[in-house]
C-alpha cells in the first residue's frame, strides 16, 4: 500500500527551531535520496502517525509530495520518538525504486499455544520480535507468521524455522533463536529448594541411624 506524505522544504535546521516545529504539529525530517543529496523538510505530525500506524507500520511506502518538486517514493528508516509518549522527535525518508529490493524488519505474529504450555505448565519466551529481510518494496509483508502449537517444554524455535515466503530472503542467522518454551524460573526455584529440604531431611535420618546403631553397639 503506497501512502502520500506532503513534505515542506526549507525548514530551519537545530534545535530551537525543530522544538518550534514540534509545537506548531510538524516533524522535522531528512530525505535521503538515491543520488541526491539529503533535503531537509517537515511533515505532518498527524498524518505520519496516521501513516506508521496502517497494517504496514514502519515499512509503509510512503510518497513524500515535495513542495516545489517532484513526488518520491520512499520508506521511513530511522524515527526518533519520545519514549512514552506519542511524539515524533526527527524521521529520516530513504528514497526507493520498486524495482530494487531493500532491507527491512518486519515483526513475527506468533501463532498457536504450544504443547508445553498446554500440558506443562510452561511459559513462552520471546527471543526476538522481528526479523531482518531483504525483498522487492511491494513483496515486504505486513508481518510472518510462525506456527509454534508443536514445542514442546525446552524447544526452541529459530529463524530457519519461519516459513519460506516468494520474494522474500532472510537475512539473520538461520540458528538465531526467536522463541522458547520453558518452565518458570520461579517453579524451577522452588523445586530446587524442596529438593534441597528432601535432601537435608534424608541427610538427617540418616544420622539418627548412623547414632542410633552406635549406641546399640556400645
Amino acid at each position: 500500500m503506497e501512502l502520500t506524505l506532503r513534505a515542506e522544504t526549507g525548514r530551519p535546521t537545530g534545535s530551537r527551531p525543530a522544538r518550534r516545529m514540534r509545537g506548531e504539529g510538524l516533524v522535522p525530517a531528512t530525505v535521503y535520496g538515491r543520488d541526491g543529496e539529503p533535503v531537509s523538510v517537515a511533515v505532518n505530525a498527524r498524518d505520519l502517525y496516521s501513516i506508521l500506524h496502517t497494517e504496514a507500520g514502519m515499512n509503509a511506502l510512503i510518497t513524500l509530495d515535495i513542495e516545489g518538486g517532484a513526488n518520491l517514493l520512499t520508506m521511513a528508516k530511522e524515527i526518533q520518538r519520545h519514549p512514552f509518549r506519542s511524539e515524533y522527535y526527527h524521521v529520516d525518508f530513504l528514497a526507493i525504486s520498486l524495482t530494487e529490493k531493500v532491507n527491512a524488519d518486519v515483526q513475527i505474529h506468533f501463532e498457536g499455544e504450544p504443547v508445553g504450555v498446554r500440558e506443562g505448565g510452561a511459559i513462552i519466551e520471546t527471543l526476538r520480535n522481528s526479523v531482518e529481510i531483504e525483498a522487492l518494496p511491494q513483496e515486504i509483508p505486513s508481518f510472518i507468521s510462525l506456527d509454534i502449537s508443536d514445542l514442546e517444554i525446552g524447544d526452541t524455535a529459530k529463524v530457519s524455522d519461519l516459513p519460506v515466503l516468494p520474494g522474500v530472503e532472510y537475512l539473520d542467522d538461520p540458528d538465531a533463536p526467536v522463541v522458547t518454551v520453558v518452565i518458570p524460573a520461579a517453579v524451577v526455584a522452588e523445586e530446587e529448594e524442596e529438593e534441597g529440604l528432601a535432601e537435608g531431611a534424608e541427610g538427617e535420618e540418616g544420622a539418627e541411624s548412623a547414632a542410633a546403631e552406635e549406641s546399640s553397639d556400645e
